[in-house]
């Protein structure tokens, strides 16, 4: 990918960034301990207002449902986020009311080399996401003309697995680089997928195993071992020929698990799955108790691997020198059903101290980190994109990176 530093003397020049600024507004602000994102952005914004640049920033917040044409959601503006940002640069950030329009023309006009500017939300405009080449396109090139862009720098990882106008179409258009934050995502995330320190394990979790089918078949070429909890873990058990009560289960994958399971053992992957679990009569019940992983009774769901699970899985990972995690081990956001995440990432950062590489693969798994005031800093590379991340674990061509190359 091309740099930031291939773009040559920015000074006085106009770049155009893509980020990915897709925080939780609460009463009219960032909510606290939500700005993991903005602060992420800060060194591409701070490197390129350092530089003299005249820097306009586009971002996404939720979803609001545009109309025809650009069509403003109170509820979805991006303000709250410029506000945020001002304060963690400690400099004004402008804002426009419209993306490509009169507020957006006159806001970029304003500004003067080292200062900066975010545009309202680009999902606000229905060509953002067209399935349309030529809508997308349109979109790009009223961006381009509005802001008089010489340059632009993709730095949403959130968003590059996405062909969207604001990430894949303007980037066609003028010279295009990676920011920081894209280079040490894509950088971090290729050591767990390209000639990885071995042995090599993969932590996967969540709730659905066909969410993660197209990274288990990528794994079985490239990991040691594979450890799996989370909901998906039950399809697996049951795929070994194990009861799971009334834990979450996808019969109709049960026979794709049974094929990786073999294709895992001719290929010498180690599948390592949960012996125990802590169980419930239903999700939102307080836990009975944990049991053997064979012994799940016919009235109870698994809600968390247990603790001999996540003694097992920690065991594993010191083993290993390369770490990917991908989704948790249990319904952590109950504190009854969160020690087998927090225990196994625990288990990461004791890998990672002794010398191994880890990545944990944006979206649930980051946000247990935060939420289980876990060290991040104990980690080696906490991904910001977790559809981005998994797609670059399952070994896709991300549009948006691919653009840049």
């Amino acid at each position: 990918m091309k740099t930031i530093e291939s773009l040559g003397d920015l000074a006085g020049k106009t770049v155009l960034v893509r980020s990915d600024f897709n925080v939780k507004v609460k009463d009219g602000a960032v909510a606290p301990g939500n700005d993991g994102r903005l602060i992420a952005a800060l060194p591409t914004l701070n490197k390129l207002l350092d530089a003299g640049a005249k820097v306009v920033v586009t971002a996404h917040l939720g979803r609001p449902k545009p109309g025809d044409t650009f069509t403003p959601d109170p509820a979805f503006t991006v303000k709250p986020v410029a506000a945020r940002l001002s304060e963690l640069l400690g400099k004004p950030v402008a804002v426009a009311d419209d993306l490509t329009g009169d507020s957006a023309k006159a806001v970029v006009a304003a500004l003067q080399p080292g200062e900066i500017a975010l545009l309202e939300n680009v999902r606000m405009d229905p060509r953002e996401t067209s399935k349309v080449d030529a809508d997308r396109e349109a979109e790009a090139d009223d961006i381009i003309a509005a802001t008089g862009a010489d340059a632009f720098v993709s730095d949403g990882f959130g968003v590059v697995h996405r062909k969207q106008a604001s990430v894949y179409d303007v980037a066609k258009k003028v010279p295009a680089a990676a920011g920081d934050l894209v280079f040490k995502e894509v950088d971090s995330l290729s050591k767990a997928t390209t000639d990885p320190a071995r042995p090599y394990a993969v932590v996967l979790g969540g709730a659905k195993v066909s969410d993660k089918l197209p990274l288990i078949a990528n794994l079985l070429d490239k990991a040691d071992m594979i450890l799996i909890g989370g909901g998906m873990m039950f399809t697996f058990l049951k795929a070994k020929g194990l009861e799971v009560g009334k834990s979450l289960l996808e019969e109709d994958q049960v026979d794709t698990v049974k094929g990786y399971l073999d294709t895992a053992a001719a290929k010498g992957v180690e599948f390592v799955l949960p012996v125990d679990c802590v169980v419930a009569p239903a999700f939102d019940a307080a836990p009975t108790g944990v049991v053997a992983a064979d012994a799940i009774p016919a009235d109870q769901m698994g809600l968390d691997i247990g603790p001999d699970s996540a003694k097992l899985f920690a065991d594993k990972l010191a083993t290993a020198k390369t770490i990917a995690w991908n989704g948790p081990m249990g319904v952590f956001e109950n504190p009854d059903y969160a020690a087998g995440t927090r225990d196994v990432a625990q288990g990461m950062i004791d890998a990672t101290a002794a010398g191994a590489f880890s990545v944990v693969g944006g979206g649930d798994s980051a946000t247990a980190v935060k939420v289980l005031g876990l060290d991040e800093a104990g980690f080696s590379h906490i991904s910001t994109g977790g559809g981005a991340s998994l797609e670059l674990l399952e070994g896709k061509v991300l549009p948006g990176i691919d653009v840049l190359s």
